[in-house]
């Protein structure tokens, strides 16, 4: 039996014939292993159906709705935004509203305040009038979060440009920041990629001001205070960072209403300059709808008409980001994942035991050796000397390559047999070489700089991710290229080593690892157990036997696993939450990596899968596991349900401990 997404269980259709040509050595040993095989043909069949014809997959990527906010908020102050538009965009952030009025980061989520305003706000230039039941409820939430006042600091700056706050009101984001030299603790390049992109853009903005009033006023979501507010008493102490920085905001708005004209123009052109210089042959920054957005605005206060060359590629991007799932609904995908996705699902296919030269590999083959970077990025502002060689996650990004892409890449070629072996060496070659270029000094890696540690820039009133406004080493990323170098015959390379005792140091008390890019402590362990197995880490090592308890102890009780978005801010959620496809795949490919084949827990957790699988051979799926910002940013891979039991199924299914570096 399987399941629907109403969980009404129907019977599963007839075996796939031939299942791609895939062959099994021996028969299986019991229900459960003929039941993996089946889904793994199923699930093969499916994935192989979804190839785009050039060689790559691309599932689909979802966020909250506060980016489709921001597209209307930026065609209103560009003066673009048209009904159609309006009207269908706000038919989707409509239908994303929960039913206490607000709007989540995630899907069934709590209401998030930030995002609820922009919402908000987005439906009233949509036309939605503010006594309508669901904007009356939605208001109703808002004020008991404490109202908009209340809303983290990008809302506020897209009310000022509404004309719904006051600029006088945010902190000062100078544009002269630019000028700052890379040696000094708070320069741009102290930044993560993004966030440095938008560090720039706001410093511009920051510096005109910019104004376009809407037709209404939101004084519905304002909770009128009584005074007894803690700012009421004045600033906060100055040996605090709050302090420190409300007193430096003080000097700053000061420094604004003196600063001579020539040395901030100086300063605007200098951020225009440097974000042009970074514009992607598709017209994007980053190829991101949010840092597109935020750039964008920048360059037209600085003089650029919606006309000229470089708006009008950046809007023609943001344009091709839009889906249209249904006629008068519009959508707008935050990125696009085709490295990623292609990479992922080559890994599952050959995981699957499809044959390493089948023309659909070999096909993703010759499309991911075009996608390597050829010239360097931001990345070589810490490493001037190292040659390029990295992949994106996108289409286009050659200024902002990563180092997650990459190991997967790396990981997906060295298996694929292609018929031009010499030129998927060469790649690799490259690939490693800018890999072990950017491995920081405590061993780890981050995912698009080296040693980009500092917490300064989690201190400003800028953002609200803390320390992930910076690029440290994670340990879901220091992972996978543990798995790749282990792959490559490195496991006794001194930089591989060092990576090793670094993710050993970063185990919890709990015995499972923190997961950066994927939610959370589930998908941390079930990076990081197959790497250290790959890189020669005994299966009975303390490390890896914690891991497996912790795994087990965090099992759901229909054998699947999950764990919930609040997990980040709340310690009682870690390893917990309803169980889901990718989650589930996540923890056995960990255990299965341990040696846990045979163990009661893998035999659920198989189960659970199987018994899931829809005929068309994936798994419903509509939580969000994947993560931009922990905490503040989560996403969703349509993906993600399919590439990932099916890595988990086929290892079963075959035998494998691990995947790419599995050499028993």
């Amino acid at each position: 039996m399987t399941t629907t997404a109403d969980d009404a269980p129907r019977e599963k259709g007839p075996l796939p014939a031939e299942g791609a040509g895939l062959r099994f050595a021996c028969p299986p040993s019991d229900g459960t292993e003929e039941a993996a095989r089946r889904a793994v043909l199923r699930a093969t069949d499916h994935l192989l159906a979804r190839q785009h014809a050039e060689g790559w997959w691309k599932e689909d990527f979802s966020t909250d709705v506060s980016y489709d906010a921001h597209d209307l908020f930026l065609r209103h102050v560009l003066g673009i935004l048209d009904e159609r538009v309006a009207a269908a965009s706000g038919r989707w952030i409509r239908s994303q509203q929960s039913a206490d009025g607000s709007w989540p980061l995630v899907f069934d989520g709590a209401g998030h305040l930030g995002t609820t305003v922009q919402a908000y706000v987005a439906l009233r230039l949509a036309g939605h009038p503010p006594d309508a039941e669901h904007m009356s409820r939605c208001a109703a939430w808002v004020r008991e979060q404490g109202g908009a006042a209340a809303a983290p600091l990008e809302p506020r700056i897209w009310l000022a440009m509404l004309g719904l706050w006051s600029w006088d009101d945010l902190p000062e984001i100078p544009p002269e920041i630019i000028a700052l030299p890379k040696w000094a603790p708070m320069n741009i390049y102290s930044f993560s990629y993004a966030m440095r992109q938008a560090l720039v853009s706001l410093g511009v903005i920051s510096a005109y001001r910019p104004v376009r009033p809407a037709s209404f006023a939101i004084d519905e979501l304002f909770v009128v205070s009584d005074g007894s507010d803690a700012s009421a008493h004045g600033p906060a102490p100055i040996t605090s960072w709050a302090g420190v920085f409300q007193r430096v905001n003080t000097a700053l708005r000061a420094y604004r209403s003196v600063a001579p004209g020539p040395v901030r123009r100086t300063a605007t052109n200098a951020c225009a300059r440097w974000l042009i210089d970074r514009q992607e042959a598709d017209g994007s920054w980053g190829a991101c709808t949010p840092i597109t957005t935020w750039v964008v605005l920048a360059v037209h206060l600085h003089g650029y008409r919606p006309d000229h060359p470089v708006l009008k590629a950046a809007l023609g991007f943001l344009e091709d980001c839009a889906c249209w799932p249904e006629d008068g609904v519009r959508r707008l995908e935050t990125v696009q994942s085709p490295v990623w996705d292609t990479c992922l699902s080559a890994n599952a296919l050959l995981d699957a035991g499809l044959a390493a030269d089948h023309p659909a590999l070999t096909g993703a083959a010759d499309w991911l050796l075009t996608r390597q970077t050829d010239r360097p990025g931001d990345w070589a502002v810490r490493r001037p000397r190292l040659a390029p060689g990295g992949w994106a996650f996108e289409f286009e990004n050659q200024n902002y390559p990563d180092t997650d892409d990459t190991s997967e890449a790396v990981l997906a070629l060295r298996r694929i047999r292609h018929p031009d072996p010499a030129r998927v060496d060469a790649a690799v070659r490259r690939a490693v070489r800018w890999s072990l270029g950017l491995q920081s000094a405590n061993g780890g890696w981050g995912a698009f700089d080296a040693d980009n540690t500092s917490t300064l820039p989690g201190k400003l009133p800028f953002f609200d991710y803390g320390a992930y406004c910076a690029d440290a080493p994670v340990a879901d990323v220091t992972a996978h290229m543990v798995e790749m170098l282990a792959a490559l015959g490195m496991r006794r390379d001194p930089r591989t080593r060092r990576a090793v005792r670094w993710l050993l140091a970063q185990q919890e008390d709990h015995g499972a690892w923190f997961g950066r890019f994927g939610v959370n402590h589930v998908y941390g362990t079930g990076c990081v157990l197959p790497a250290l197995v790959a890189a020669g880490v005994p299966e009975g090592h303390p490390a890896v036997r914690r891991a497996v308890a912790w795994l087990s102890s965090v099992q759901n009780e229909d054998g699947g696993w999950g764990e919930d978005w609040e997990s980040y801010t709340d310690p009682a959620c870690v390893g917990r939450g309803v169980s889901t496809a990718s989650q589930t795949a996540w923890a056995l490919l960990g255990l299965l990596a341990a040696g846990e084949r045979d163990s009661a827990a893998v035999r659920s957790g198989v189960c659970w899968l199987t018994e899931r699988q829809t005929d068309a051979g994936t798994w419903e799926e509509p939580q969000f596991t994947g993560t931009l910002m922990p905490g503040g940013v989560a996403c969703r891979y349509e993906g993600y349900r399919l590439v990932f039991p099916l890595m988990a199924l086929g290892r079963y299914a075959r035998r494998h401990s691990t995947g790419p570096g599995d050499s028993r």
